[in-house]
């Protein structure tokens, strides 16, 4: 028995052939002419549509721009959707940054358990940051926590020398806290210390493009950049729970 295509069926597949090529058009184009009038511009990594007609979004990275269908124009900022009330653009990002928890290098670092330390969290963090100083008294009062601190100095010669200085002491989570909570200085390091450790996390941090601290990783994978109440942080951390 032979089977043929409906005159409608068919219509609707050329129909969907034509949208695929002009949506591959609109790429080519789009990556095209920005390449050719922003030649400074980094690398374009995906070119994709918006649920609004006619804005692209452009990825570099982990940052995200929006264009129209030819390049003509380029525009940052964030997208927001009216009707569910959310940021796009932030939703995107956040997908884009997550970290992989599981895969984190947590013998590189220090580490505070709280309670039964049944819950998890990292913190990218600089010995004279002070919003640093100030979620490390926050992270004080949640409860039943694990927290990893990775040393990640990027606040100049002073924050190098201080990481060493805590990395190299008898107790380096104890200095620490001794040192952002109380303000007793570390101890000057003596003698051989292996600081290989800082060294890779200075490497993970530019990895996972970490600009600032102090950034805090929860168990999901996602990221909460600068000081963050405890109230908050306590708040996400149940809220993973929930979630199992």
């Amino acid at each position: 028995m032979t089977r043929t295509t409906s005159p409608i069926r068919s219509i609707g597949l050329t129909a969907l052939m034509a949208l695929a090529t002009l949506a591959q058009a609109d790429e080519a184009t789009i990556r095209k002419t920005l390449a050719e009038r922003m030649p400074n511009l980094p690398p374009i990594d995906e070119v994709s549509r918006t649920p609004m007609g006619g804005l692209w979004e452009v990825r570099l990275g982990t940052d995200v721009l929006y264009t129209d269908d030819g390049g003509n124009f380029l525009i940052e900022g964030s997208l927001f959707d009216t009707k569910t009330r959310t940021d796009i653009t932030k939703a995107r990002i956040d997908k884009l940054t997550a970290i992989d928890f599981a895969s984190l290098p947590l013998k590189d670092a220090m580490v505070q358990k709280q309670g039964t330390g049944a819950r998890k969290l990292v913190v990218f963090a600089d010995p004279n940051c002070g919003y640093c100083k100030r979620l490390e008294r926050d992270l004080l009062k949640v409860k039943d926590v694990t927290i990893y601190t990775f040393l990640y100095p990027v606040l100049g010669p002073d924050s190098t020398a201080k990481t060493k200085d805590i990395w190299c002491s008898k107790d380096a989570q104890k200095t620490w806290r001794a040192w952002m909570i109380d303000g007793v200085t570390p101890p000057k390091s003596a003698g051989e210390c292996d600081t290989a450790a800082i060294d890779r996390n200075s490497a993970m941090g530019r990895k996972y493009r970490v600009q600032g601290t102090p950034a805090i990783v929860f168990e999901d994978g996602s990221r909460s950049p600068g000081a963050m109440p405890s109230n908050l942080i306590e708040k996400r951390l149940a809220d993973l729970q929930k979630k199992g």
